[in-house]
């Protein structure tokens, strides 16, 4: 089943001994950098740290999180479901041939070992951190492990390192180092949590290429309504926790805030559970916004707590 769909998509471009440059930025996917970018500055802000004298530790490591790691995910990820891309997406930069023979392996490799470079420079926190991150990456995409071959394992590893494992360096390495607070980790985790329901999205526009290749994603194990109603159950329990102890934390106008950035997902979340296979991309250009919104208000919680602002 594999070998025809190369073979079809392959002898349908003209053969290439050089990846188009503009094919790698492509492979590259830059609107992913966007989570553990994010998710990195929510921990600089939740760390209460000036950034004075260390602007540059916090754009470096945004760096480091988006157009490296993050980047390097996309290319292994690529390299790896090429054959499935053939069948889903034959106009991506490998099944297509604009990124011809093996440099998509190289490139995924590269920029692993260019990603680990800079992460040296963040220190032992930073440097952990992308080593953790890169291997989850590894092991969503690639053999013997593919953790993407299951809905539950593979979108626990991305939540994970998109977003608690970048929110928690953001904060260590703006504390030189040192463990993050308590409430950061909780936070960290619970928005952890919440982004599987997130990465479940992503699966329904590719339902019939991952049932024929193999790939149990929910939306192929529970069916498209069921994976749906999960999805958002896992989007919304979490964020009811991080209210709850935004309230224990003395902090109530951060909680009516992200109270109202879960209401309008709930909106959405109605639109979206009537049509799912068609509105899932519509529901993460809509919906994760004020996910993500929710996660910087939350930040800016901790940081008044370890400023001694409060929330009252």
């Amino acid at each position: 089943m594999v070998r025809p769909a190369a073979t079809v998509v392959s002898s349908a471009v003209p053969s290439r001994n050089l990846p188009d440059p503009r094919a790698v930025a492509e492979l590259f996917k830059p609107i992913t950098w966007f989570p553990p970018m994010w998710a990195f500055a929510c921990g600089v802000v939740a760390s209460g740290e000036p950034m004075q004298g260390k602007w540059w530790l916090a754009l470096l490591g945004v760096i480091l999180a988006g157009p490296l790691v993050c980047a390097t995910s996309q290319a292994v990820n690529d390299w790896f479901d090429r054959h499935v891309d053939a069948i889903n997406e034959p106009n991506r930069p490998i099944p297509s041939g604009r990124i011809p023979g093996r440099w998509g392996l190289g490139i995924a490799i590269g920029w692993t070992l260019v990603s680990l470079c800079v992460a040296v420079a963040l220190g032992p926190w930073g440097f952990g951190a992308a080593v953790l991150g890169l291997l989850l990456a590894w092991a969503y995409s690639a053999p013997p492990l593919r953790l993407k071959l299951n809905g539950w394992w593979g979108n626990a590893a991305c939540g994970l390192s998109y977003e608690g494992l970048a929110w928690l360096t953001g904060a260590a390495v703006m504390a030189g180092g040192a463990m993050p607070a308590a409430p950061s980790i909780w936070l960290a985790l619970l928005y952890s949590a919440s982004a599987h329901g997130i990465m479940t999205l992503n699966d329904f526009k590719a339902i019939v290429g991952d049932r024929q290749m193999g790939v149990r994603s929910l939306p192929v194990q529970l069916g498209a309504q069921r994976a749906a109603q999960v999805a958002c159950a896992v989007m919304v329990l979490p964020q009811l926790v991080v209210i709850g102890l935004l309230i224990h934390w003395d902090t109530p106008w951060h909680a009516l805030a992200v109270a109202g950035l879960l209401l309008g997902q709930g909106v959405l979340m109605r639109w979206f559970l009537q049509k799912p296979v068609e509105r899932a991309l519509y529901y993460s250009g809509f919906g994760v916004p004020l996910f993500v919104a929710g996660m910087m208000v939350s930040a800016f919680a901790l940081r008044g707590l370890a400023t001694g602002a409060g929330g009252t």
